[in-house]
């Protein structure tokens, strides 16, 4: 592998990603014979085939696969070079990229301007999607760091607790439950629920306590793929929802939706600022991230009713 050049790797890659010689091309600007030629290269050194046909497509051996895979971590290195050389030169400047869960983005932007007034110079994308596209971003390091509710046990990763999140039952202000205390989860089995789609850790919140009560026999339930959506249908009148309080403070606030006293709820848990351990923080992403774990909880929506804990301790 010492002989291997990025050229090789790339066409690699790019066939992989790609499915075709041609789409490979293509994406690289170059001829296909060009990228087979990179390809037949690289077989050679490592001795093992990379890429196999499958119908009209090619797709990666194991060998191929880790070679991939190995060259995402090149590309990141790379990248964070590029970066470290750049503020190297504009010293308080630099760029982070952010991930955040889709139901942070009710706190995160506040978070992220308040952050901005401090390091003006600092360039922050913010890359939102629901718990599998933030999982899936931290595998193959297009984020530095991530805000999300429950840090991936399946990659190696740091995390710490920047405050509670608590998870709650909510209806339409003239639902015939609301006001009522205590309500028995059993009580709900006849209702309509707006779920998240699945991937989203509201949802797998949402299938963990309704086990118990179901006892087999699922919910009733629509899947929507937004908030948003679930708290207009939910102020409709379509039915009720399982949901973070932070997305709805405003619409309890001014009455327009109610909080049920739902026995077992609200599941508190927490908020969490995640990186992966194998990537390395550069200065302006470091500072966002001691940012967030100092003052992170005062930006988290005051939901009527619910308390909210501070956080920054760091999580195992």
């Amino acid at each position: 592998m010492r002989h291997t050049t990025l050229k090789q790797l790339r066409s690699l890659a790019a066939v992989i990603r790609t499915g075709t010689v041609t789409a490979a091309a293509n994406e690289l600007n170059v001829t296909p014979p060009a990228i087979t030629a990179q390809v037949k290269a690289l077989e050679d050194l490592v001795g093992l085939p990379l890429i196999e046909r499958v119908s009209d497509r090619f797709k990666p051996t194991a060998a191929g696969e880790e070679i991939a895979t190995t060259l995402m971590r090149i590309e990141s290195l790379l990248s964070e070079c590029g970066h470290a050389l750049a503020e190297l030169k504009d010293a308080g400047a630099g760029k982070v990229t952010m991930g955040a869960v889709s139901t942070a983005k009710y706190f995160a932007p506040r978070a992220i301007a308040a952050f901005r007034k401090e390091r003006p110079r600092v360039d922050i994308r913010l890359f939102v999607g629901n718990r599998e596209d933030m999982v899936e971003a931290l595998r193959t390091y297009e984020i530095d760091i991530a805000i999300m509710g429950r840090a991936p046990r399946e990659l190696d990763v740091e995390s710490w607790a920047i405050g509670e999140h608590p998870l709650v039952m909510i209806a339409p202000a003239d639902h015939p439950l609301a006001g009522v205390r205590q309500i028995p989860p059993g009580d709900l089995l006849g209702e309509t629920f707006l779920v998240r789609e699945s991937g989203s850790g509201t949802r797998l919140s949402f299938e963990g306590f309704m086990l118990d009560v179901c006892q087999g026999s699922p919910p009733n339930v629509i899947e929507v793929s937004s908030n948003e959506t679930i708290k207009q249908a939910v102020m409709a009148g379509l039915g009720i929802a399982f949901i973070s309080a932070h997305t709805i403070a405003t619409e309890v606030e001014i009455g327009r939706m109610a909080i049920l006293d739902v026995v077992g709820l609200p599941i508190r848990r927490h908020w969490f600022m995640v990186r992966r351990t194998d990537k390395r923080l550069l200065p302006a992403a470091a500072a966002l991230r001691d940012f967030w774990i100092k003052r992170g909880a005062s930006f988290l929506p005051t939901v009527p009713g619910l308390e909210r804990a501070e956080g920054g301790e760091p999580a195992a």
